[in-house]
């Protein structure tokens, strides 16, 4: 796995998550997000991270993203470790 294809799959995170209103709140809501962020979370590894953890921190929203956009769940583990913040396993 390498940083170009984490990155798609984390971009494909974000338009998930953004498809879906109750998702977006709960997503800023946790995350003390903006809308203003999530627009430039393509440029920012931080946000990505943030998006990231927010799925490994609701195994029912990873899965149904997961089976959405046809990806094994365990990627988001993996891919994970390549934003910055990481620190230690999941």
């Amino acid at each position: 796995m390498n940083q170009e294809q984490a990155d798609i799959i984390s971009l494909k995170a974000v338009t998930y998550l953004l498809s879906d209103e109750k998702r977006i709140s709960w997503l800023l809501g946790e995350t003390g997000l903006d809308v203003t962020s999530l627009r430039q979370s393509p440029d920012n590894p931080e946000i990505l991270a943030g998006i990231l953890d927010f799925l490994l921190s609701h195994e029912n929203i990873l899965v149904d993203f997961a089976q959405n956009c046809d990806v094994d769940p365990s990627i988001i583990y993996k891919i994970r470790p390549l934003y910055p913040g990481f620190v230690g396993e999941y």
